[in-house]
């Protein structure tokens, strides 16, 4: 039997600051917490003028210093996004005896990258003979995961997920592909990424991706993407398990598409979209007249955005002129494997609260870009269903169908 998968708890932590709240509220407000950025190697300069980073943040406040040798930033922020979401969730896990039921699925695309920046440093520029004891277990991929298992006791199906910028998306599809066919009641799910190594920046310079002023999605004048990093992950329950325990259902997870280009390693093909999108509105039950609003991938580059306007329009017809759509990596940046994470929180906040947060940075109409993309202010909007795209380098693409939690949708599907 197929069990419907709903959303009763969320977290984060990104450039807006600590807590999905900080996010949401920069993203309405168009805040960017773009900034200029500083070379993580007091000894050599870089190129990247600007990135999306986490100010601020003393780990030391969240973790206890033996735990800290264990934690790379990367699973500092998994670790963090995941209390809160817990905490929103009202869920205790050996209280209710669901250690055993719940999973735990977390994307990354590079994993422990300060960490493996530190220790190359160190072997290589240092001549140490020696890495820090801790190196595989604070680098491994998996290890935001593990942590967030350990955290609260949870014995269930836990792994990780790297598909570049769509790793995201597709954790929260096995989070809830497990939940829904009954492999768990309970998941917690997400992304995490802590990029701003030296050896990451100098590689996202070599590609001339990068903007040096800042992000503006799918704007005239746009110079490229802006990286950024940071954490949001949620808990997902099917829904007779949440009612069961009376949560406050904040959304439904109601279905998901998944492909590849199988084209080209880099440029994004609008047939692999538009089919990820197709796909994720029939596993909703949903056709496309239902959707409202688009989180979409939006990454300010020459290629993406207007490759992403085409399959829009490709699959949507005469209803894309109806459609809202926007980017918010113009406040956050691109976090990579955790873009798809933090733009979950703004779809979610479509379906909540009413308000689609505005694509920032917009200067002027691109006529290859000729799609509503919300300019710089905020807009009201009153949807049932949206939907959060995730397109990676590798022609990866995860697309989710999000549904409201009231009641509206799930009344009529039930």
């Amino acid at each position: 039997m197929r069990r419907r998968v709903v959303i009763t708890g969320m977290g984060a932590i990104s450039a807006l600051g600590e807590g999905a709240a900080p996010l949401w509220r920069g993203m309405v407000e168009a805040r960017s917490g773009i900034a200029p950025l500083a070379s993580p190697d007091p000894e050599a300069d870089i190129r990247m003028k600007v990135g999306a980073r986490v100010a601020g943040f003393d780990p030391a406040q969240h973790f206890e210093p033996a735990r800290l040798s264990l934690l790379d930033r990367v699973s500092q922020f998994a670790l963090f996004a995941a209390r809160e979401a817990v905490a929103q969730a009202g869920i205790d896990f050996a209280r209710d005896g669901i250690a055993a039921r719940t999973a735990v699925v977390v994307g990354t695309g590079v994993g422990g990258e300060t960490s493996r920046d530190e220790q190359s440093r160190r072997i290589y520029r240092e001549r140490s003979e020696r890495a820090h004891p801790m190196t595989i277990v604070r680098t491994m991929p998996n290890a935001p995961a593990s942590h967030i298992s350990m955290e609260f006791g949870l014995t269930g199906p836990t792994f990780a997920v790297a598909s570049a910028c769509a790793s995201s998306n597709h954790a929260l599809a096995q989070a809830a592909l497990m939940v829904r066919h009954g492999l768990a009641d309970v998941a917690l799910a997400g992304g995490t990424e802590a990029c701003f190594s030296y050896g990451a920046i100098r590689a996202w310079e070599a590609m001339r991706v990068v903007a040096d002023d800042t992000c503006r999605p799918f704007s005239a004048g746009r110079r490229g993407l802006v990286l950024g990093e940071g954490a949001a992950i949620f808990v997902l329950e099917s829904l007779q398990h949440a009612r069961a325990r009376n949560a406050t259902i904040l959304a439904e997870l109601a279905g998901f598409g998944m492909g590849a280009d199988a084209t080209d390693i880099v440029a994004p093909s609008a047939d692999g979209a538009a089919r990820a999108m197709q796909l994720a509105l029939e596993d909703a039950g949903l056709e496309p007249s239902d959707i409202g609003y688009i989180n979409a991938h939006g990454t300010g580059t020459l290629a993406n955005d207007p490759t992403e306007t085409r399959a829009i329009r490709q699959l949507f017809g005469s209803h894309a002129d109806r459609l809202v759509v926007s980017s918010t990596k113009g406040v956050h940046g691109h976090a990579l494997g955790a873009a798809g994470a933090l733009e979950l929180v703004a779809a979610i906040g479509v379906l909540v609260e009413g308000t689609v947060p505005p694509t920032a940075n917009f200067l002027a109409s691109d006529p290859e870009c000729d799609l509503d993309y919300v300019p710089n202010v905020a807009r009201g909007l009153s949807t049932d269903a949206v939907l959060s795209n995730s397109f990676a380098f590798g022609g990866l693409n995860a697309v989710l169908a999000v549904t409201r939690g009231d009641g509206v949708l799930i009344s009529k599907k039930s």
